[in-house]
């Protein structure tokens, strides 16, 4: 009697075989999608890199063992993508001087500067011009060629192509993919950034903007590789290559243009720790940090609490109604709520003063701020501890309850000694998850308050956490430090996941005495 082949695990029918073959087909699509600019660039690490996953990916859906790893590849190769390569990147970017001035290599920094000294020659290109930012926020001259209507994008790396750009009856680029074009207002307020901007096209010539059109030529300035310098012949000025702060420098020590991005080893940390006017600041902002996050924690946990708790009887009637109620404030969108709070703290016409009666100039004191941020807080988080305390008391074993009972514990005793400890058991680790986001609730602050009060002179806002500090380092001032910002967020992992730490152990010593 012939045996009939057996339908495994490992056989495929001919729809997965289809779905598996297409999947792998867009990974290798992919693949030569990503490899190309890498290959570009120059940059072996990235690509090999790249050959090793899709190897990987390949290995396990092309064979029929290691079930296992066709559904951990997937998570694993995006734990490691979104988690923990930006956390490397962060690190290693907090020991280096990148920034506004300091972004790209030495050689391009030489081009930048040299380029910067262009002056025009006879005969040479003319562009109309526009302005914009690319996606990763460099500022970019948007050119027409006059001669032939080409487009161009221009930066302090180079002039690239570009062939989809939309123009205006006058030949200007009003519109580019991957490019945010200035208005006249935003041109008008950042002129100082768009004079210093030059742009290279060869070894001694570049693009440079003069009134209402940009032109090319050629550059008095060169660099001699032998003093590591750059010579101004025009001025007699001359730059030297200090190679530990990436910046050339006159022997005044007057910068350059452009700087380039070197490993400054701990200076980010130290300063911190050492410098007297950064010390400052973050120890304030540190301080009211942890009393944001705890105060949150404290007063949405009592007051969801005390809620679940009214809540909780089985005989009150139109339960399911208060329940509803309860948890509208947790189902609307934080991100609205929180620019209607905004408003409604407003002094003169804000819905807060005008009910109770005051003239609170909630966003004018330091403190006055920090409570309407805490109220705000307050009302959007409670909710999720009304949920989580209500399944919690819901989940509390009744035999102890009744035996406390009978032994004569009611009320506040009972809830002291019996209701409390066994709900913090269960709910510690969320209390600590929610200390953890609260500490970095980038929106409450930036969407209530910005940040403010500031002080005449002072960057640092009365309400700003470390992370809307760290923010305004990298994004907000008028220079960006990522270099700095980089070392602040990592301030902020080591104290987060220190204190977390610290409350896990007192959690495990809580369930070894209630054990």
């Amino acid at each position: 009697m012939l045996e009939q082949p057996s339908r495994t695990a490992g056989s495929a029918t001919a729809a997965g075989l289809i779905i598996k073959i297409a999947v792998l087909a867009v990974v290798a699509a992919l693949a030569v999608w990503a490899a190309l600019p890498l290959i570009a660039a120059e940059a072996w690490w990235g690509l090999g890199l790249e050959a090793a996953i899709v190897a990987v990916v390949y290995y396990v859906y092309l064979q029929r063992r290691a079930i296992q790893l066709k559904y951990l590849v997937p998570g694993t190769l995006l734990l490691i993508a979104f988690q923990i390569l930006p956390v490397f990147l962060t690190v290693g970017t907090s020991f280096s001087n990148y920034g506004d001035g300091h972004r790209v290599h030495k050689d391009q920094a030489v081009e930048a500067i040299i380029a910067a000294g262009v002056q025009q020659t006879p005969g040479g290109a003319t562009y109309l011009f526009s302005v914009g930012e690319s996606s990763t926020g460099d500022l970019t001259l948007l050119l027409t060629d006059q001669r032939d209507g080409s487009t161009w994008a221009g930066t302090e790396e180079g002039l690239a192509e570009l062939p989809e750009a939309t123009v205006d009856a006058a030949g200007r680029i009003t519109a580019a993919p991957g490019y945010t074009v200035w208005d006249l207002a935003e041109l008008n307020e950042r002129q100082a950034e768009l004079t210093e901007l030059a742009v290279p096209t060869g070894d001694d010539s570049g693009i440079k903007v003069q009134g209402l059109s940009a032109f090319e030529g050629t550059s008095t300035r060169s660099y001699d590789a032998g003093c590591d310098c750059i010579t101004d012949t025009a001025t007699g000025t001359v730059w030297y290559a200090d190679n530990e702060e990436g910046s050339f420098l006159t022997e005044d020590g007057e910068a350059a243009l452009v700087g380039w991005r070197v490993n400054i080893g701990a200076d980010n940390y130290l300063g911190v720790l050492t410098d007297p006017d950064i010390r400052g600041p973050f120890l304030g902002i540190f301080t009211w940090n942890v009393l944001f996050a705890a105060g949150s924690v404290l007063f949405t946990f009592a007051i969801g609490l005390g809620t679940a708790m009214a809540l909780n009887k089985p005989s009150m009637r139109g339960t399911k109604v208060y329940r509803t109620l309860m948890i509208l404030p947790y189902a609307m969108p934080s991100f609205a709520m929180l620019l209607v709070w905004a408003q409604m703290f407003n002094r003169d016409f804000g819905l807060v003063n005008d009910l109770f009666g005051l003239s609170v100039n909630w966003y004018g004191g330091t403190w006055s701020a920090r409570a309407m941020v805490l109220i705000a807080n307050t009302w959007l988080g409670w909710p999720y501890m009304f949920l989580i305390c209500l399944g919690a008391l819901q989940a509390l074993p009744s035999d102890s309850l009744e035996a406390a009972k009978i032994d004569g514990a009611t009320g506040l005793t009972a809830f002291r000694k019996i209701t409390l400890p066994l709900l913090l058991i269960a709910l510690t680790p969320l209390l600590i998850s929610s200390f953890a986001f609260n500490f970095n609730n980038f929106n409450a602050i930036e969407l209530l308050s910005g940040g403010s009060p500031f002080r005449a002179g002072d960057a640092v806002g009365g309400t700003d956490l470390l992370i809307t500090y760290a923010f305004r380092q990298a994004f907000g001032a008028t220079t960006a430090d990522y270099g700095f910002a980089s070392a602040i967020s990592v301030f902020i992992f080591l104290i987060v996941a220190t204190m977390s730490a610290v409350m896990f152990r007192f959690t495990r010593n809580q369930e070894d005495v209630y054990s």
